[in-house]
């Protein structure tokens, strides 16, 4: 169950953010070449300048960019953890190598906690295995939206059942882990 006053809003809004192709893609050109302007970014990856300027600005509001007025003109690069950037800046920026797998695979690794109960079911699954209905009890989700966010985390390869038990996994790259530990510590 999300806890009142817990830090879990952060992250799985974090990770709606992430969960777009357009978005990570403009993340990684600004981790390979850094400072940028909203329009050279709109033209880079080809979009309408106000989308781009959209993207850019959620990507900031999530403490994963930050912007710099130079005159007339507006830059964009990433806002590293030492000067309060997202801690997950780092290793979003190894993860995506400027190739389409690289991409692909963030882009699943984020839309596995795009929703506070996945969050919460996880954290449940972290401290112990559980059987579904342990699970459903523990987190106090319905059977039918519990069943549907158990698919999409064993998708991501962040639960796995086994003899009709469940326990979280965690995938092998340094992004899933940086996940994993922000979701087991609380901390955004």
């Amino acid at each position: 169950m999300v806890q009142a006053g817990s830090l879990q809003p952060t992250l799985w809004r974090t990770c709606r953010v992430l969960a777009n192709y357009q978005r990570l893609k403009i993340f990684e050109m600004l981790s390979r070449d850094s400072p940028q302007t909203v329009s050279s970014i709109a033209q880079k990856l080809d979009l309408a300048l106000p989308t781009a300027s959209q993207y850019l600005r959620a990507l900031e509001a999530r403490s994963l960019l930050s912007v710099c007025r130079v005159g007339r003109r507006i830059e964009y690069r990433l806002k590293m953890p030492s000067d309060g950037g997202h801690r997950l800046v780092r290793p979003l920026r190894s993860a995506l190598k400027g190739n389409e797998k690289s991409l692909r695979t963030a882009f699943r690794l984020c839309t596995a906690f795009t929703h506070p109960r996945r969050i919460d079911i996880f954290r449940t699954l972290l401290r112990a295995p559980r059987s579904f209905s342990e699970l459903r009890k523990a987190t106090r989700i319905s059977s039918m939206a519990l069943h549907r966010h158990l698919q999409k985390l064993e998708a991501r390869g962040f639960v796995v059942c086994k003899m009709d038990t469940y326990s979280a996994k965690v995938p092998r790259t340094g992004l899933a882990q940086a996940l994993a530990s922000l979701i087991g510590t609380s901390v955004p």
